[in-house]
């Protein structure tokens, strides 16, 4: 027997027990005759105590190991005379009466504590031993939790299981794939799904009613610190559903995983178009823990003799509401930042409402005071507000604004951690047009239904069809999305003809789709949610990469095991494949 107990769950209630525990050893301490040693496993630190006056070789043989080695301990349970409340274990101690050395360890490359000396590349070298750390261990079982009640609820909802191929057909529509050679088919590829889309579609034709998955995707895109190359979805599809019973299930798990992981109980979730998105927001994923809606205001600033604002197809400003006393210096500092590469803007145009009801703007020589009241008036604003404005092209400044209105709410302490602001967003469009392509593509996917009362302008006027889809947003982060499905072949065969497919490429790409359509397939739609995602948001965090055992880099390289690299040219071979370099 290794342990009788775990390193954090002995207490004051198993004094004089002989036990026994395993694990790694922290850090230890020699003082005097004395020798204090932390051993640590996945539940907690337990100090051990080792006394030269009682077993001299146990005690110097205690002192030859250093951190991370791995002992099996027996000893008796006793009561600490300096107990340490910040643990679980701290009013008890471990007198040593065996020691058992079951590893030697290398001294590691970084300290194996929450603050650590090891940066990113190297704690992602060695990520193993950073996954001893508690900070890291802990966000890994948080997400198993996570897992587990998601399971709980989908079950209690009929969802049955199903695991789909990892191994598909690739497809030109969505992100770029990851492609696998085929040894027994020469010249011909599997890819990885970047969703099993298809196949969860097929389930419902299938008759199976409520799918769910817990499965891996992968894209071939370049990274973020929310995003990775291999991420994990839950994957849900139903039949004979309307969007409105989707919105609402899926409602009903995010409130269940709030209430159960964070004792948080979330109020109803709002819905609110992709039009009305973009324009209150500048984004169709906005954070509305705050308020500070964008505002047009060409009508009360066009044609004033300001070239910057007579040649702009969009102005709009913000209301920071008692900012009226930012220095020139901080306007400065706001002005630099949105004219950063990243954002874009050419300049910034503030507009002070002091608290003296006085009116200083950076435009005061081509708008007197009538008119710039009138702008504050329609913002609503009160004296000590400050109204920021950018103005340009109007997706550039939409994005632009955005940026700002994100940047103002951090800087003004609007954003809380501890704030959670769900909402849908709905009613977007079904295509958009591709300047580049010079076609249209589909703004979810090709299998997203329009509007039923939008179907019959589909022909003629496709880019004012709405589709049945929407996006789950919260605190600024999409974390899932989904749509009600076209059903109907003939349908379907009509949105890969506006998306540019000729009718021998969408049999060659979609017919097995297309085929299983013909026997019967039901009203059906669903949703993804981003795992990665939802856990570090209800965990506080903004990074995926930590919820994920052995996540990529930003290069979408796994440092640790040294990959993607180079294959023998002996596999090359096998999979009749010629590599020049």
């Amino acid at each position: 027997m290794f342990r009788t107990h775990n390193c954090g769950e002995l207490n004051i209630s198993h004094i004089d027990q002989n036990i026994q525990l395993s694990g790694w050893i922290q850090k230890s301490r020699d003082l005097g005759g004395l020798t204090f040693i932390d051993l640590r496993d996945r539940y907690g630190i337990t100090q051990l105590i080792f006394n030269i006056e009682k077993d001299e070789n146990l005690c110097l043989k205690a002192r030859k190991l250093g951190r991370e080695c791995v002992i099996h301990i027996e000893g008796i349970v006793v009561e600490r005379s300096s107990k340490n409340k910040k643990i679980k274990t701290g009013e008890i101690e471990i007198n040593v009466i065996k020691l058992n050395i079951l590893n030697l360890s290398k001294s590691p490359p970084f300290t194996i504590e929450n603050n650590t000396d090891g940066g990113d590349d190297l704690r992602m070298k060695f990520r193993y031993l950073d996954l001893r750390r508690p900070i890291s261990k802990n966000k890994i079982i948080f997400r198993s939790k996570i897992v587990q009640e998601i399971r709980k609820f989908l079950n209690s909802n009929e969802f049955i299981e199903i695991e789909t191929p990892v191994l598909i057909k690739s497809t030109p529509e969505g992100a770029r794939d990851f492609i696998v050679p085929s040894r027994m088919n020469e010249g011909q590829f599997y890819a990885l799904p970047q969703s099993p889309q298809t196949f969860k579609q097929l389930l419902m034709v299938s008759g199976f009613d409520k799918y769910f998955q817990i499965v891996k995707c992968f894209r071939d895109e370049d990274l973020r610190a929310d995003r990775q190359p291999e991420f994990t979805q839950i994957d849900c599809e139903m039949s004979f559903v309307t969007q409105d019973e989707i919105l609402n299930k899926f409602e009903n798990l995010i409130k269940y995983l709030f209430d159960s992981i964070l004792n948080v109980k979330l109020n109803d979730f709002p819905r609110i178009s992709y039009e009305d998105a973009m324009k209150n927001y500048g984004n169709d994923k906005p954070d509305i823990r705050f308020d500070m809606k964008l505002h047009e205001i060409n009508n009360l600033t066009k044609n004033k003799g300001f070239e910057i604002f007579d040649n702009s197809e969009l102005i709009l400003g913000i209301n920071a509401n008692e900012c009226s006393n930012y220095s020139r210096k901080s306007l400065d500092e706001i002005t630099n930042w949105v004219k950063r590469p990243q954002i874009g803007a050419s300049g910034l145009i503030y507009i002070k409402f002091n608290t003296d009801k006085s009116i200083k703007s950076s435009i005061d020589k081509f708008f007197n005071t009538s008119e710039l009241k009138k702008i504050l008036d329609y913002f609503k604003a009160k004296p000590g507000d400050l109204i920021l404005i950018l103005s340009g092209m109007k997706n550039k400044v939409r994005k632009q604004m955005s940026e700002l209105r994100i940047m103002m709410a951090n800087r003004m302490g609007l954003i809380k951690k501890n704030e959670f602001a769900p909402i849908w967003i709905i009613d977007f469009p079904l295509l958009e047009w591709d300047d580049e392509s010079n076609r249209f593509h589909a703004m979810h996917h090709p299998f997203t239904s329009p509007k039923q009362n939008h179907i019959d302008i589909l022909s003629q006027s496709p880019e004012k069809v709405l589709a049945n889809a929407y996006d789950l947003v919260l605190n600024g982060n999409e974390i899932g999305g989904g749509s009600i499905r076209i059903h109907d072949m003939n349908l379907q065969k009509l949105l890969f003809k506006l998306l540019g497919f000729s009718e021998k490429e969408a049999q060659n790409q979609f017919g097995f789709l297309m085929n299983a359509f013909e026997y019967g397939a039901p009203p059906h739609g669903g949703i993804a949610l981003g795992l990665d995602r939802l856990c570090a948001l209800l965990d506080g965090n903004e990074s995926i990469r930590d919820y994920i055992a052995f996540p990529k880099n930003n290069s979408g390289r796994d440092i640790m095991i040294d990959a993607p690299s180079h294959i023998d040219n002996s596999q090359l071979s096998e999979l009749n494949l010629k590599l020049d370099i």
